[in-house]
């Protein structure tokens, strides 16, 4: 099993692995029955990544496309930094329009809500953290829950805020589900938070909002 896993992860993990390659390595597998497949595509390395990690963080669609297609990839495994597959494509996938299709695919595989085990963060709070607009929209299309707060108490909309991105933040706001109101552990709104960081023009919208 430790040369097949690392046979699997030089076939399928690498920047230059193939969607054919991996194609061809997962058919093979089936010949050992479909738990063999799910046991092989879900191992991790000493980091708790898949490849399915390795996949995402390349942007290698071809790979990815593969992985959802085996049926037993499991998107929700989190990493030792705690990042599922999801947040790592609402960090690190630059052309969000041209892979539109795949990403959504990959988050309606797996818990598009789902919390890191370490900050209790969302991809949706992670893409508006980070200023990731198209992201942001994706996200939100693909049911993300806009007001989920993070072990702090903080919610997407006070993320955008605390970091100063105002078209994040009316991208938020334009959602009907938005909940601008709700403070954190600390009793600080988005609003109070955007207004402590500086962000007059954020906090006009927000204070229009609430």
């Amino acid at each position: 099993m430790d040369l097949i896993r690392k046979d699997w992860f030089m076939t399928s993990g690498r920047k230059m692995s193939t969607g054919n390659d991996v194609r061809q390595a997962v058919n093979s597998m089936r010949n050992f029955g479909n738990h063999f497949v799910e046991n092989v595509v879900n191992t991790v390395d000493n980091d708790g990544n898949t490849t399915l990690h390795y996949a995402v963080s390349h942007a290698n669609a071809p790979v990815i496309e593969v992985l959802l297609d085996t049926g037993v990839c499991d998107v929700n495994k989190q990493n030792n930094a705690g990042y599922t597959s999801s947040m790592l494509a609402a960090l690190l996938v630059d052309d969000v329009q041209r892979h539109r299709p795949l990403l959504k695919k990959l988050f309606d595989s797996g818990d598009i809500n789902a919390a890191s085990e370490r900050s209790g963060q969302t991809a949706l709070m992670l893409a508006s953290s980070h200023g990731r607009e198209d992201m942001v929209s994706l996200l939100l299309e693909c049911q993300a829950d806009i007001n989920m707060q993070d072990e702090d108490g903080s919610t997407a909309l006070m993320c955008a805020s605390e970091h100063g991105h105002i078209n994040i933040i009316k991208i938020l706001l334009a959602s009907p589900l938005c909940n601008s109101s709700l403070s954190d552990v600390d009793g600080s709104t988005a609003l109070s938070i955007a207004m402590e960081e500086g962000h007059q023009d954020i906090g006009v919208l927000i204070y229009a909002h609430v």
